[in-house]
């Protein structure tokens, strides 16, 4: 049961993404509604039913608007896992400060990128421009700020009924909105 489902509020928002174990104990205790099922089948003692994919409350759930925060896998999720300096995607990554520390450089949305280990051993302590790099993409603080983990929402636009319910935002990475414009 290593199914992931999307949880949307009543008003048909996308709240969290929950397991499958969690999402059919939330069915048989009647707090959900099933919107699209998965083409696994589950079976039970009193009979076998289609395992949902998307879920929606009966009852609405008050949420603060979240704030997102800086973090590593926030910032492995903004440039898509991909090396800001050579474009590759490599499996052990790192996070580059830009402007190095050492020259004035914050831990900031605009000054930490996703590195292979290879470049960032190549930059160190160094600018750009001292090593000859360019960055495939200027770092920025995300404008959009979904109720489900910025990870959990990059994944989740590749699901093709998901993306039915996850809004769109303007600014999110090219690889992402060429994943959603596929399915168009």
């Amino acid at each position: 049961m290593g199914q992931e489902v999307l949880v949307l509020n009543s008003d048909y928002e996308p709240l969290n993404v929950c397991n499958l174990k969690r999402a059919v104990a939330l069915m048989f205790l009647g707090k959900v509604d099933v919107l699209h099922t998965d083409t696994k089948i589950i079976h039970t003692v009193s009979g076998s039913f289609d395992s949902p994919s998307v879920v929606r409350l009966r009852r609405h759930v008050k949420r603060p608007l979240p704030e997102l925060r800086l973090s590593r896998r926030s910032i492995f999720a903004r440039d898509s896992y991909t090396c800001q300096y050579c474009g590759h995607g490599a499996k052990e990554l790192t996070i580059d400060h830009v402007v190095p520390k050492r020259f004035g450089g914050g831990t900031t949305w605009d000054n930490l990128v996703c590195c292979c280990r290879r470049c960032n051993t190549k930059k160190g302590d160094k600018t750009v421009q001292q090593v000859g790099f360019t960055l495939k993409r200027h770092p920025r603080r995300p404008k959009y700020v979904p109720f489900i983990s910025l990870t959990k929402y990059l994944d989740g636009t590749r699901n093709t009924v998901w993306r039915d319910y996850l809004p769109i935002f303007d600014d999110m990475p090219e690889q992402q909105q060429a994943i959603n414009e596929e399915g168009n």
